[in-house]
């Protein structure tokens, strides 16, 4: 019952918003069309700002894996991570997630056909990857696109709230299925 009207909202739920915002636009004499294309146009000149971001970030996650600094760190961190609940295998996940999302959900999808999916280490991934952030990704694209350069506490705030994600996903994990 509960399901059904859940996918029953979810069917409806982007053409009734943007009606909804289509509707509001026209009430107040806005030209939503021609709105639209200029933001549209601002989106696209924000996207060629940042791209020289991207390719910076990837060039770095491509060299941290093929370098074997990611496979040392694994081996350097497992004693800890094993004393937390942390399966050895889910480290590199925990690495990768603030680089890449990319990078990681290719991490869970290698711990879930290499354990299954019904497996701990597999699962945990994937609450980590539910609970934390690409967190240089986002903040290479974000700062770069309006020119920040001195990111103040932006950057350790955001690592701190991925290592509470990770711990938390860890505590998680092993409660409901340890």
């Amino acid at each position: 019952m509960f399901q059904g009207i859940i996918n029953g909202v979810s069917a409806v739920a982007i053409p009734i918003l943007m009606l909804a915002i289509i509707g509001h636009g026209w009430h107040k004499k806005v030209k939503v069309y021609e709105v639209f294309t200029e933001g549209a146009k601002e989106g696209f000149n924000v996207a060629v700002r940042i791209i020289p971001f991207l390719v910076a970030i990837l060039v770095a996650i491509g060299a941290f894996r093929s370098s074997g600094a990611l496979d040392l760190l694994t081996g350097l961190l497992s004693p800890l991570t094993s004393w937390i609940g942390m399966p050895g295998e889910v480290i590199p996940m925990a690495l990768m997630r603030p680089l890449s999302g990319s990078g990681a959900i290719g991490i869970v999808s290698e711990l879930i056909n290499t354990f299954g999916v019904e497996s701990l280490p597999a699962r945990m991934a994937a609450v980590m990857e539910g609970s934390t952030e690409t967190t240089f990704y986002i903040l290479a694209v974000y700062f770069g696109s309006v020119g920040v350069t001195k990111t103040r506490h932006a950057l350790p705030a955001a690592l701190m709230a991925d290592l509470a994600g990770i711990i938390a996903a860890v505590v998680v994990t092993q409660m409901v299925f340890g």
